[in-house]
């Protein structure tokens, strides 16, 4: 069976022109034409484009992606092999940055200053500007950045003690569930936990129970969060992070 280049554009989520491109310069050349001269691709091309499409994915520029694709001794498992090594490198690259970026919001929201190091260390020897205009690409218009950029904006100083004084309020409930022995997974305080969430999603910025649950992990593993929840009753970092935990688990089902 063999494809149009309609149809495989489709389903690579390519440009026709794209594919034209990958003809010309011979890295992906059709197996089959047409009688009247149209391009068409078989079962083996779709599956060198997938490869291509990785490596490009991977920032392989298409010079280096010929080279690995036509080297006569890369088993085509070989590729995959390297490619998901390559892959899993990168999201974990991206599960730290993001575990940054929520760290660097709830600092805010808290008044909590980050060290210079801090801020810095998730990008290690990568330049984060060298890709500026590719996370503006990327990320500019999607709605999570355009609401964080919003809501930061457009916050008075009024604006930042209303909601200081009503994220206080739901921390010293929590911290007298905790003083009345109240279990941080009874239903008062998982109603207090998703109170929580709910205040930082509709003030700050959008927060899921999973980002509530590393938030909740961060309040613990973070002396500075820690001791700002703490100084309003000891214990209650622990506390709060089981109640939001328990708050996950009752939202999981």
């Amino acid at each position: 069976m063999s494809y149009s280049v309609g149809q495989v554009a489709g389903f690579a989520g390519v440009t026709v022109r794209t594919l034209h491109h990958y003809d010309d310069v011979g890295l992906l050349t059709p197996s089959e034409r047409s009688h009247v001269g149209h391009r068409r691709y078989s079962d083996a091309d779709l599956d060198r484009l997938q490869q291509i499409l990785f490596y490009r994915e991977l920032g392989f520029p298409l010079d280096e992606v010929a080279v690995l694709l036509d080297d006569p001794d890369a088993d085509p498992r070989a590729h995959l092999r390297r490619q998901h090594e390559l892959l899993t490198a990168r999201i974990e690259k991206l599960r730290k940055m993001a575990a940054a970026v929520e760290h660097a919001m709830e600092a805010r929201s808290m008044g909590i200053n980050l060290t210079p190091e801090e801020k810095f260390e998730v990008f290690g020897d990568h330049d984060p500007d060298q890709y500026e205009d590719e996370v503006r690409e990327r990320w500019g218009n999607t709605d999570a950045y355009r609401l964080s950029r919003q809501r930061t904006a457009a916050c008075t100083k009024d604006d930042f003690k209303r909601l200081t004084a009503e994220f206080d309020a739901i921390h010293r409930r929590m911290a007298d569930l905790m003083a009345d022995g109240i279990p941080a997974d009874s239903e008062e305080a998982m109603d207090t936990a998703e109170e929580h969430r709910r205040f930082i999603s509709g003030s700050y910025y959008d927060c899921g129970h999973e980002m509530h649950t590393c938030l909740g992990e961060m309040y613990v593993a973070d002396p500075r969060f820690t001791a700002t929840y703490d100084k309003i009753r000891p214990g209650l970092a622990v506390y709060l992070r089981d109640a939001i935990a328990a708050n996950a688990d009752r939202h999981s089902g």
